[in-house]
């Protein structure tokens, strides 16, 4: 029986295959680097707001702690945005002529409160609450990073599932001492067995096998 292919359709064929081959794996290769990119997950993409709130400035330069702008982080799921009377406190005796302000003024004065964008967003399906955390002892710093140091607000690392796996499975990692939960530079236990299994006591932690239950984040 002859020869069906010639040699040059033989070689084309195989330059096809080599080049179906290149392009599913740069695709691949695409999707992973697109899934892990600054577009995709936010991270250190800072969020358009109505006042360029600084946290360099108002936690790392002034020293404000957390809970004076995010008054329900210790009791509630949801931290909490603060009111304008709040920043008026402030910013009725300083900074009060200042063009970046006027949004603040402006509504301090009608009695609208300012609408802020959400830097980080979770599905509808994901549960998370901001009181049982800080309870536990877990640091601002664990999931918001280094605010001090953010000129505006961006996202600091991305909320994935199996971050918060990783947490959940070793919780005691992440834990600070007490009082120490809203400190821009606080620094958790990390590798250190002896002060995470003291700090774990006293936070009198659930096991980790309740901890990563479907139910105890997707409610």
């Amino acid at each position: 029986m002859g020869q069906v292919f010639t040699r040059a359709a033989a070689a084309w064929f195989r330059v096809a295959l080599g080049a179906v081959a290149v392009v599913v794996a740069g695709a691949f290769a695409f999707a992973w680097a697109w899934v892990r990119s600054p577009w995709n997950t936010g991270v250190g993409v800072p969020i358009e707001q109505p006042v360029p709130f600084s946290h360099a400035h108002h936690v790392g330069g002034l020293g404000i702690d957390c809970r004076y702008c995010h008054g329900a982080v210790e009791t509630s799921a949801y931290a909490g945005m603060p009111a304008t009377e709040t920043c008026m406190t402030c910013h009725a005796q300083v900074w009060t002529s200042a063009a970046l302000l006027a949004p603040v003024h402006d509504s301090f004065a009608s009695g609208t409160p300012l609408r802020w964008n959400r830097v980080y967003r979770l599905p509808d399906h994901v549960y998370f609450e901001h009181r049982a955390h800080v309870a536990a002892g877990v640091p601002c710093v664990t999931c918001h990073g280094r605010m001090d140091r953010m000129a505006l607000t961006a996202v600091a690392r991305p909320l994935e599932m199996r971050a918060c796996l990783a947490c959940h499975r070793h919780p005691e990692r992440a834990l600070v001492e007490r009082a120490q939960e809203f400190s821009p530079a606080a620094v958790p236990a990390g590798d250190d067995t002896a002060r995470a299994r003291r700090l774990a006591l006293a936070a009198h932690l659930l096991p980790p096998a309740q901890l990563t239950t479907c139910s105890t984040c997707h409610r």
